[in-house]
């Protein structure tokens, strides 16, 4: 659990990891000798930078597959408790790690990068954890890609939904009514009590006998307080009646500027203005702004990533591979739980590159994270550009015209089948009168 909790915690910084990095960079730019952030340096955001790497490579590489073994394992032969479980772990980590660093160092020597021959297997931490990272980091860009588009086409068609019928609403206006009429009858049970002065009882019978006063007083104070709370409730849903439209507008501003930024990257790219996304070997903060609008584009920066990892957060869970690994409340298996925090671990460390490499920021990688082999390559930068518009573009596409389309589908489909019954009612009269004729003749 522990462990499982750590990972996520590395997981939220990696994604707030760019956020922060860009709002410093503003703050700087606009306080720059403010006694207030002089900690906030080049040197704390260069490290934190390193550290979410770090502890990325190890919650990724070491505490989850270790957590996994250690849920499954039960101790060697004649061995039981917690520390046998824990020693049969580290022992199927540990197999596992040379395995897998085995298989990793054979591929490397059937690469042309000949300053890799060079290196033995020594050099883990520095050669050969880090190109894996970057293989993982690759892959989770590669998911990035995909469960974003998807992610948009959900949320659009979850708040749709809201917007054309809100399913947290309630007929507010007829259980007030049922409300104030029990209230009524309520009221006029506990006056005819005290009118006719007989204590503890009601005139009359009431669903299930004779009631006391105070039965009725204590009832008549819980319809009360019902009135209130549905009062409260009919006020608030009017402002979230309105809430919903407005998010979908927002929602629908941003995709639309997300894509407008792609493709200006895009072409940049092609045209040579912007340089690939390589890390940059000397990062200063406080210089210059990332964006040409100021600080308000900054945040509109901040805003895009933040709305990026949502968006693929929620399109990772609708695809039909991995809808199944959703957590659920009550129902959710450790190993899943461990899957889960694996995956967002992978979304969340490739976020600060995807953003780079579809051009939604300026700001440099910085460390490990923009030494990655390729960023250098320019065909797979330009095709993440492309698969990125297209895939947006045709979930919006399929999503807003989606019963244009049914409606002209319908409309085409009837017309055709009204051509073919015409068609045919008209082959058969003919053929009626051709026989009819030949009839008249023959008889003549």
């Amino acid at each position: 659990f522990w462990v499982c909790t750590f990972t996520l915690a590395v997981s939220m910084g990696a994604v707030f990891l760019l956020p922060i990095s860009i709002v410093s960079n503003e703050v700087l730019l606009l306080h720059p000798h403010s006694y207030y952030v002089q900690w906030l340096n080049t040197s704390l955001i260069h490290r934190l930078w390193n550290f979410v790497f770090l502890f990325s490579n190890i919650s990724l590489f070491i505490f989850m597959p270790f957590a996994y073994f250690f849920t499954e394992s039960e101790g060697f032969t004649g061995t039981k408790g917690i520390f046998a479980r824990v020693k049969e772990a580290l022992v199927m980590l540990a197999l596992l790690a040379t395995s897998v660093l085995g298989v990793f160092w054979i591929f490397l020597l059937f690469s042309n990068d000949s300053h890799l021959h060079q290196q033995t297997f020594s050099d883990i931490w520095s050669i050969y954890l880090p190109y894996l990272y970057s293989c993982i980091s690759f892959m989770g860009v590669i998911l990035l890609l995909l469960c974003t588009p998807v992610g948009f086409f959900s949320m659009f068609t979850f708040m749709g939904t809201l917007v054309q019928k809100p399913q947290f609403l309630r007929d507010i206006n007829e259980e007030l009514t049922q409300f104030h009429m029990e209230r009524d009858s309520l009221r006029r049970k506990l006056k005819a009590t005290k009118h006719n002065g007989i204590e503890g009882r009601v005139q009359g019978t009431i669903s299930n006998g004779h009631q006391k006063t105070e039965d009725i007083q204590g009832k008549l104070d819980e319809v009360n307080a019902d009135i209130k709370e549905l009062e409260k409730r009919k006020q608030v849903s009017c402002v979230r009646l309105l809430m919903f439209p407005v998010l979908m507008l927002f929602s629908l501003i941003l995709t639309v500027l997300g894509v407008l930024m792609v493709t200006q990257n895009m072409f940049q790219l092609l045209v040579g203005i912007k340089a690939l996304p390589v890390g940059a070997k000397e990062m200063s903060l406080g210089i210059t702004s990332l964006s040409a609008l100021g600080w308000p584009g900054s945040i509109l920066e901040t805003i895009l990533i933040l709305y990026l990892m949502s968006a693929s957060v929620v399109g990772f869970y609708s695809l039909p591979l991995f809808c199944r690994v959703t957590p659920k409340y009550n129902n959710t298996s450790m190993i899943s739980i461990i899957l889960n925090c694996s995956v967002l671990l992978i979304l969340s460390s490739a976020l600060p590159v995807l953003s780079r490499t579809l051009g939604i920021t300026n700001f440099d990688l910085v460390g490990s994270f923009g030494t990655m082999d390729w960023l250098g390559n320019f065909y797979i930068i330009f095709f993440s550009n492309v698969i990125f518009v297209s895939a947006t573009v045709l979930c919006l596409v399929n999503k807003f015209t989606n019963k244009v389309r049914q409606s002209i589908y319908i409309k085409i489909k009837t017309a055709l089948l009204t051509f073919v019954s015409q068609r045919s009612r008209n082959h058969s009269a003919s053929s009626l009168n051709l026989s009819t004729s030949t009839r008249f003749s023959e008889t003549t």
